[in-house]
């Protein structure tokens, strides 16, 4: 029994918490939307960010952002923004093709994800400079095995970018607390395999304010 005082009629009360029901429910997870950048150089080396951030803090993944969602900002316009302000060069929207469109369920047990995946037609042949979201460095696409990439860009995203490169994919991740991640590719267009050879994304090679050479060169 918990016994309380009523101030108002100076009288004490009793109440019996045995008798109580009390219903938990589980907190609700954000939902966060942000893009990612694919860029490569002239060698078709791609272009990755050494996180000094979270989420995914030491490993490496393409640059990008979130959306500016109290401003109504576009996918478009935020991965603009973001190859601005990481990068250092200027896109608009024919720069970007929508590679792809990836929603993770719970990942991390923190955040519901919407991501989408853009290339960047731009050829970036300089690596930008170091900055507070951390290191960029160019890597052909076989050293990426051994690299330190987030398990869910290991196991699916990376495989379906590259079968999808010049298409379109969606696909949806339901992370469970267990660690299993349960895949969907929801929609699949793949480019035709001569047609990337023939369709080359047209733009200059733009270089970074203060940026470096690929070591990789």
């Amino acid at each position: 029994m918990l016994r309380f005082w009523r101030a108002v009629t100076t009288e004490f009360y009793t109440l019996d918490i045995w008798r109580l029901e009390f219903k938990i429910r589980a907190m609700a997870l954000p939902y966060k939307v942000a893009t990612l950048l694919y860029c490569f150089n002239e060698q078709d080396e791609v272009l990755l960010l050494e996180r000094a951030q979270e989420p995914n803090r030491g490993f490496w993944s393409p640059c990008g952002g979130k959306l500016k969602m109290d401003l109504g900002e576009s996918p478009y316009a935020c991965a603009c923004r973001e190859a601005g302000e990481e990068l250092g060069i200027q896109v608009q929207a024919p720069d970007l093709h929508l590679t792809g469109l990836v929603s993770e369920h719970g990942y991390q047990g923190r955040t519901h994800w919407l991501m989408f995946l853009f290339e960047v037609k731009v050829k970036v042949n300089a690596l930008p400079p170091p900055h507070a979201e951390g290191r960029f460095e160019f890597f052909p696409r076989a050293a990426l095995a051994a690299l330190n990439i987030p398990r869910t860009d290991r196991e699916q995203i990376w495989p379906w970018f590259w079968q999808h490169r010049g298409g379109f994919f969606a696909a949806h991740c339901h992370c469970h607390p267990d660690g299993r991640n349960e895949w969907t590719l929801e929609e699949s267009r793949a480019e035709s395999r001569g047609s990337r050879a023939k369709k080359k994304f047209p733009g200059t090679t733009r270089r970074a304010p203060g940026s470096r050479r690929s070591t990789l060169d």
